[in-house]
């Protein structure tokens, strides 16, 4: 395992994320207390040290488990967690709040176990509170110590660029991070939230990257499990012909698809590094899913990934590549002539 920077920021963490949404029954699908502890330490004995959680998870199971996991030495890993949803039917208990920040980071502190929370989350825009009331909330977090650095996921890109720029120009503690939906079946991720992360030098975490387990193949065979097929049936066809690529290109390389589809998005992208957050309901798949560090994946099959799982970007992207405007800008036939560091 190595490690990075995580954005424009000294905290140092893991190639690799352990989720642990699965941390706990409670929802009725995740690991039990002695599951979620082995899978902790098969990541952790890979040198895995960055942790992600959230204080909905598993009805706060999730973090109560990160927390006991953590305490024989507690600065050795770095713990994320994330605050916004419900957790009931209280309206006031729920959102970006500051009201609701503050007492999420302090359940989130008695469950986890610690008086510091290293890395803490918005966990998605909810579109009524204020940018400067979250920034200015999340900066008194940071200077009373109870928070070290702060990040956002699922936002618009635009939305974490303005908060950021806020903080900027106020003096409080700017998001060093963002998380986001992406896998080879989900890049959308790259039309603005990874172009503006590059920019800003914002650390990227990406979650689903096995597209809830699309890309491990576990659709693609006549399995017997009636759930399993029932699932299927409800794929769009685009992802599984993707699905049937990286299990094909597995077996050429004599491993997983998983691997395969973890160390493609670990490759391909040009905007910088991406760390997958990996998860599973028992030992054996995260042990699995840490083995994509030891794949990688030559110059044509990356191509061929890419081709494949490409999608249209969109206006502005679009025109703003086409040779008629690149003559515009630059003068005619001068675009190939510049060399632009930025590109």
């Amino acid at each position: 395992m190595r490690y990075k920077l995580h954005g424009r920021s000294g905290l140092r963490v893991s190639e690799l994320c352990l989720g642990a949404m699965t941390f706990g029954d409670n929802w009725g699908w995740g690991a039990n207390d002695e599951e979620s502890r082995a899978m902790f330490d098969a990541f952790a004995e890979a040198g895995g040290t960055f942790i992600d959680t959230a204080h909905v998870y598993t009805e706060g199971a999730s973090e109560r488990l990160v927390g006991e996991f953590i305490q024989s030495d507690r600065d050795h890993f770095v713990v994320a967690t994330k605050y916004t949803p419900s957790t009931g039917t209280d309206i006031s208990k729920s959102g970006n709040s500051r009201k609701n920040m503050m007492r999420c980071v302090e359940e989130s502190l008695v469950r986890l176990g610690t008086d510091q929370i290293d890395l803490y989350l918005v966990h998605f825009w909810e579109g009524t509170t204020p940018i400067d009331e979250i920034m200015r909330g999340l900066d008194d977090l940071v200077s009373a110590g109870k928070v070290l650095y702060v990040a956002i996921s699922d936002t618009p890109a635009w939305q974490i660029s303005r908060a950021n720029m806020l903080a900027d120009l106020r003096g409080w503690s700017p998001f060093v991070g963002i998380q986001v939906e992406y896998s080879l079946v989900e890049r959308t991720a790259e039309r603005e939230l990874l172009p503006m992360a590059k920019e800003l030098d914002l650390g990227m975490t990406a979650w689903s990257p096995l597209a809830q387990g699309v890309l491990t193949g576990k659709f693609l065979g006549n399995g017997t499990a009636e759930a399993t097929r029932q699932q299927a049936a409800h794929i769009p066809p685009r992802h599984m012909e993707i699905a049937r690529l990286v299990a094909d290109v597995a077996k050429g390389y004599g491993c997983s698809p998983s691997q395969v589809a973890l160390a493609a998005i670990r490759q391909m992208s040009k905007w910088g590094d991406i760390i997958p957050i990996i998860g599973g309901r028992n030992v054996a798949q995260i042990k699995d899913n840490i083995g994509c560090l030891n794949v990688t994946l030559d110059d044509a099959q990356l191509k061929q990934i890419d081709a494949a799982t490409a999608i249209d970007m969109g206006f502005p992207h679009n025109m703003l590549k086409q040779q008629f405007v690149r003559d515009f800008s630059f003068g005619r036939g001068n675009y190939d002539k510049f060399d632009n560091h930025r590109g």
